[in-house]
């Protein structure tokens, strides 16, 4: 359904002291794909960029953002203008917070609006805002609270509600689980879960690795702007099944596996190296690490990004 290969994006910014617009790369090099009926997790810490990715699919990155690479969907090329064309009614966001609401109308109003600028009937809307609430288990009452009367569990199912109430093949969900308990969390990604045995699919965006690996068909480990590992999450049931350095240093960091901490910073912007983008923290570091960025390997059903493996 998605492909992304080898996408890159930068902004031009004013730096130094010759006033010239110099670029600032924060994605190289990203690959992933996401196919039908089936969820896809992009893992990575918080400010990595990660949000960023869910703009360039949508097309809705700022004028000074450069884009490079192939973005297809439904095996066509997904171009500025076709973004525009079917955003909201073929790829839809589920955003990380109601402010994404109109805060100043009712939750009823909100998703019946969403429908709305789909179909353009307002009949048409009230029919598809009536199944989203019987579908989500919004009560009745829910219907008439402003967004931030919501709680924060109450809060995901209305904004799924929102963008899946066009009937969106693919469900791109940024960050859905921050600031959530652990019960809300299971609540709001089993929603977007069965979104698959509908034929949906869905692009996770998230920091939460544990929600990942218990949800999704695959996970793509992000760390500096690209792709490290896209592995299987049965994978991460037995590290040494993983191939990166990070991904297994990252397993490590859990709680449950010992929290042994890593030395060093996530890289960013002017912060990425030439070579490899774990290359200053990986302990198997070398000459080649430093001045050359590794190409794909398919080893074990999964991908890697690494000299070593």
């Amino acid at each position: 359904m998605l492909h992304i290969k080898n996408l890159s994006l930068s902004f031009s910014r004013y730096g130094g002291m010759s006033f010239r617009k110099v670029p600032l790369k924060i994605i190289s090099d990203f690959n992933i794909a996401v196919h039908t009926g089936e969820m896809v997790a992009v893992i990575g810490s918080s400010g990595a960029g990660k949000s960023l990715l869910a703009h360039a699919i949508l097309g809705i990155l700022p004028s000074n953002a450069k884009l490079t690479g192939d973005i297809e969907f439904k095996g066509s090329r997904l171009t500025e203008s076709r973004k525009k064309r079917i955003r909201g009614n073929e790829i839809a966001l589920v955003p990380q917070s109601v402010a994404f609401l109109d805060p100043l109308e009712s939750v009823k109003k909100n998703i019946q609006r969403a429908a709305f600028l789909n179909t353009g009937s307002t009949a048409k809307a009230g029919i598809m805002m009536n199944d989203a609430f019987d579908k989500y288990g919004l009560a009745d009452n829910v219907g008439g609270l402003l967004p931030f009367q919501l709680s924060g569990g109450m809060a995901r199912r209305v904004l799924i509600a929102a963008a899946t109430v066009s009937g969106a093949d693919l469900i791109i969900a940024d960050e859905p689980t921050t600031g959530l308990d652990r019960n809300a969390i299971d609540d709001s990604l089993r929603v977007l879960k069965e979104l698959t045995s509908e034929g949906k699919g869905v692009l996770l965006i998230t920091h939460d690795i544990r929600a990942a690996l218990k949800y999704a068909d695959s996970i793509a480990v992000f760390y500096g702007g690209t792709t490290l590992e896209i592995a299987a999450p049965e994978d991460f049931k037995h590290p040494e099944k993983l191939r990166h350095p990070y991904t297994k240093d990252l397993y490590s960091s859990l709680p449950e596996n010992g929290f042994v901490p890593v030395a060093g910073l996530n890289p960013f912007g002017d912060m990425i190296p030439a070579g490899c983008v774990y290359g200053e923290r990986c302990s198997r570091k070398n000459e080649l690490c430093e001045t050359s960025r590794p190409d794909r390997k398919r080893i074990n059903n999964g991908d890697v990004w690494c000299h070593h493996a």
